[in-house]
């Protein structure tokens, strides 16, 4: 009994490292597989429905990440009014990483940024900030969230982040929306003071983050990697 009473602690640690590994892999396979939808959907030729905005070379992030989760325009549940994903209907799960298996619930009617994703807490990934709305100073001289619009060029730009794992509990008690985060850098208006930023640091202390030329990369302090583009506004 010692002896495999010994096995066990040695094997233990092993065991939990190992399987660490797998959630990270997955979460890590996970962004690349959304890098790659939203690829397509930037695309001006490849690209399927673009829902509201159908018809128009430019789009709004949100129109991607609902086409993602299947809300507002893009819902698929049929005349179900909400529905739980854990995982979708069809057995993918491509918004979640692997260690927050809490229950989403998914309103029909609603935008991503009025609620159709919630409760916050159980949200684990989050899109750049920056590409839904850019801080901008207004003809007073202050700083102000503008809303913008992406266009195909956006793919050129592969030092760009694009997702990230994101802490929903501490998005919700900052009291913000998971759904968007960005790194305060040097704002003096909406990001000042990392008011709506909250990596997720799941993987060993590190967090995975997908880039627009569809590769993940991960680490403990992302806000302050040598060459990610957390800067890059796309003011139309």
């Amino acid at each position: 009994m010692g002896v495999i009473a010994t096995l066990i602690g040695i094997m233990a640690p092993m065991l939990a490292s190992s399987i660490e590994r797998a959630r990270e892999f997955k979460c890590s396979m996970a962004q690349r597989t959304v890098a790659f939808d939203f690829q397509l959907f930037a695309d001006d030729m490849l690209h399927g429905d673009r829902g509201d905005d159908e018809g128009s070379r430019l789009f709004q992030i949100e129109t991607f990440q609902e086409s993602q989760y299947g809300v507002d325009e893009f819902w698929r549940w049929g005349d179900d009014s909400s529905a739980h994903e854990t995982p979708d209907s069809d057995g993918g799960d491509p918004m979640r990483c692997p260690s927050v298996r809490e229950p989403l619930v998914l309103r029909n009617n609603f935008s991503c940024s009025s609620g159709a994703v919630s409760p916050p807490q159980s949200v684990s990934f989050g899109f750049n900030a920056r590409l839904n709305r850019a801080e901008v100073i207004d003809s007073h001289g202050r700083p102000r969230a503008e809303l913008v619009k992406l266009g195909s060029s956006i793919l050129q730009h592969s030092d760009v982040p694009l997702m990230l794992d994101v802490d929903g509990q501490r998005a919700f008690e900052l009291g913000v929306s998971p759904i968007y985060t960005g790194p305060s850098l040097d704002s003096q208006g909406p990001y000042a003071g990392d008011r709506v930023w909250f990596p997720g640091k799941r993987h060993n202390g590190r967090t995975n983050v997908a880039f627009m030329d569809g590769h993940v990369a991960s680490s403990s302090a992302p806000a302050k990697e040598t060459g990610w583009r957390w800067d890059y506004q796309p003011v139309n």
